[in-house]
């Protein structure tokens, strides 16, 4: 299963999220900190979802297979609410004007304003608090402390 993820959209299986044009809002790394307490739950509940869905990989093929031909199977159907699950908290996420990097790592990025331009406040899951930041068309790798 191929995860598609683009500047500002992200895509579960061909089934794209849609973002707003530019950001429905900035801010302030105390802002994104206290936000953390709300999201985090989601982010867990998100990268469990992933890592199951990982785990039935090798027994969807077949039953894709199947599915073309009329079959089904447990696997294709837990998979399916697995992916809507995962759809769900990302859209619940992202509603609050956070994007969904990573779901791998669990990355989030808020939109921010640092010295006169737009940047994202970059946070990983299992970090404490929001502490980095990269400018919005760099990512992790070149995140900074704040």
């Amino acid at each position: 299963m191929a995860w598609e993820l683009g500047s500002h959209a992200i895509s579960l299986g061909g089934h794209p999220i849609q973002m707003p044009e530019g950001f429905s809002r900035l801010f302030t790394p105390e802002e994104a900190d206290e936000l953390l307490e709300e999201v985090r739950p989601l982010v867990s509940s998100l990268l469990a979802a992933r890592e199951q869905v990982v785990r039935l990989q090798p027994s969807l093929e077949p039953v894709l297979e199947k599915a073309l031909g009329n079959g089904g199977g447990q696997a294709a159907g837990e998979a399916l609410n697995l992916l809507q699950h995962m759809r769900r908290t990302i859209e619940q996420i992202n509603s609050h004007g956070i994007l969904v990097k990573d779901l791998q790592l669990g990355l989030l990025d808020f939109p921010s304003e640092r010295e006169g331009r737009v940047v994202f406040l970059c946070w990983r899951y299992g970090e404490p608090r929001v502490g980095h930041w990269h400018e919005i068309d760099t990512g992790y790798a070149a995140r900074k402390p704040l």
